[in-house]
Formats: C-alpha cells, sequence, structure tokens
C-alpha cells in the first residue's frame, strides 16, 4: 500500500480554505459565516497534522495540537453563537446586511 504524498494534504487543505474563505466573504447570514470559518480552521489541522506526519519525528504532535485546536475553535463558536443569539434577540435577524448595530 503506498502512502498518500503531502502534495495531496497540501492541496486539499487549500481547497477547504479557499472555500471556506468564499464563503466568509460571499455569505449574508452569520451562521453561514461562523460555519465558513470553521472550514478555514479545518484547513488549518489538515496542513498541521498532515506536516507533522511527514517531517516530524514524533508525528502524533500534529494530532494532539489539531485537537487543541478543534477544542478552542469548538469554544469560539459556542461564543459566535451567543452572539449571535444576542444579535437575533435584539433585531430579529441573522443577515448581516441588516445588522447596524450604530443606529438606535
Amino acid at each position: 500500500m503506498m502512502p498518500v504524498p503531502l502534495q495531496h494534504f497540501l492541496f486539499f487543505a487549500a481547497a477547504l480554505f479557499v472555500i471556506g474563505v468564499y464563503g466568509a466573504l460571499v455569505r449574508r447570514n452569520i451562521i453561514g459565516i461562523l460555519l465558513s470559518i470553521e472550514l478555514i480552521v479545518n484547513a488549518v489541522n489538515v496542513n498541521l497534522v498532515a506536516f507533522s506526519r511527514s517531517t516530524s519525528l514524533a508525528p502524533e504532535t500534529g494530532q494532539i495540537f489539531a485537537l487543541f485546536i478543534i477544542a478552542m475553535a469548538a469554544a469560539a463558536v459556542a461564543v459566535g453563537l451567543a452572539i449571535v443569539l444576542a444579535l437575533f434577540r435584539i433585531r430579529k435577524t441573522i443577515f448581516t446586511d441588516q445588522i447596524d448595530l450604530l443606529k438606535g
């Protein structure tokens, strides 16, 4: 069985990153933007594990760092969803073009 080359992982992570950036820039829905940011974080995790597997003497260190990043991303999503819920209670919408906090 042949191992998967590093370039395949890098291409996959780059594709995830581009999809995430595109989604974060184009979406009007706050929840869609949060999901796109999660795609970007997952692309970083794929890169971290791939580089750790190919260059490190202890490949499990990249996986451990990826687990910490996943835990931190889950906490960030919890905070982001709390902010979205607070905005929804005030403005009754989740669309970014209708949320203008400086106006009364």
